[in-house]
């Protein structure tokens, strides 16, 4: 039988590469909202981060989310992520 593959993503905020299953994912859909997606299912384009408020922070910190999304992120969905990370 074949095993099957794990998918993997990078977490914008330590840059490391870990299954999709471990990282939140925040999607910014095709009208330009950006939303914190916990099904991982909602189409658009996604970003991931670890359930590590370090890493939130460190995204946080360079922009990177903003520059994965070229835009600029709403300061509710940054609220909304760190809920999320700390209640895990």
């Amino acid at each position: 039988m074949q095993q099957r593959k794990i998918p993997m993503r990078k977490c914008t905020g330590c840059n490391e590469m870990k299954p999709k299953k471990e990282l939140v994912r925040i999607v910014k859909d095709p009208e330009g909202n950006i939303s914190v997606d916990l099904t991982g299912k909602k189409s658009g384009r996604g970003a991931y981060i670890c359930f590590n408020p370090k890493c939130l922070a460190a995204a946080r910190k360079a922009k990177r989310l903003e520059r994965a999304f070229e835009c600029s992120i709403p300061e509710e969905v940054f609220e909304r992520l760190e809920g999320e990370i700390t209640n895990e």
